[in-house]
């Protein structure tokens, strides 16, 4: 009984963290964006840059595939030069993902090599900081007794933020619509904008927390 209260308590005390509500709204944030590309990614390599759907398709899998490389980099690389400390790497991770969302949104307009090039360094980045912000660093600093909490207290923050991503953005694509000749023409302004704001928006939640 006596365990069986001391880990009540503890799973009760990650309320009254402070980083553990920062690490949630950071991991929320992350997750706009990574949805965000996942969902809407092909309709804007179509619309805006004129690829195919399969060529569309491909550029936005290429994440996919360098994110099991960055997973395990970003672990083995905070652990073995960074002591264990996330936020520097994390600092780092989110500097190169950001820079990568303006070269994807912002880059010439159909260069395949350079679009290439940002998703491989976009999904690189981008599954370490999920990794980091979507549970490791919660582990880290959460009781023992609470570490299952943790994640799952941060698992409802994430899927939170990938729910009102998609509403949202869905109202802003619909927004920046327009039909011409009864065809649809896209203006992705605005959703880039609130795509890329809330990669900043996580890294400098994440970076709040560098003591």
């Amino acid at each position: 009984d006596e365990q069986a209260t001391s880990a009540t308590e503890a799973q009760f005390s990650l309320l009254k963290m402070p980083a553990i509500w920062i690490i949630g709204l950071a991991s929320a944030t992350m997750y706009v964006t990574r949805y965000a590309v996942n969902n809407w990614g092909i309709l804007y390599l179509q619309e805006i840059h004129g690829y195919t759907l399969m060529e569309a398709g491909t550029l936005v899998g290429i994440n996919t595939v360098a994110g099991i490389a960055g997973c395990v980099a970003y672990g083995y690389i905070s652990d073995r030069f960074f002591k264990a400390r996330r936020p520097p790497l994390t600092l780092i991770f989110g500097l190169v993902e950001i820079a990568a969302l303006v070269l994807i949104f912002f880059g010439p307009r159909g260069h395949t090599f350079l679009l290439g090039t940002g998703f491989v360094l976009y999904g690189f980045t981008l599954s370490g900081l999920l990794a980091v912000l979507g549970g490791l660093f919660a582990v880290d600093i959460a009781p023992k007794k609470a570490t299952g909490a943790a994640m799952g207290l941060i698992g409802v923050f994430s899927y939170l933020g990938a729910g009102l991503q998609e509403l949202i953005s869905g109202i802003l694509v619909e927004c920046g619509t327009t039909m011409i000749g009864g065809v649809r023409h896209y203006d992705f302004s605005v959703p880039v904008a609130f795509w890329l704001g809330a990669s900043v928006l996580s890294m400098v939640l994440a970076a709040s927390l560098w003591r």
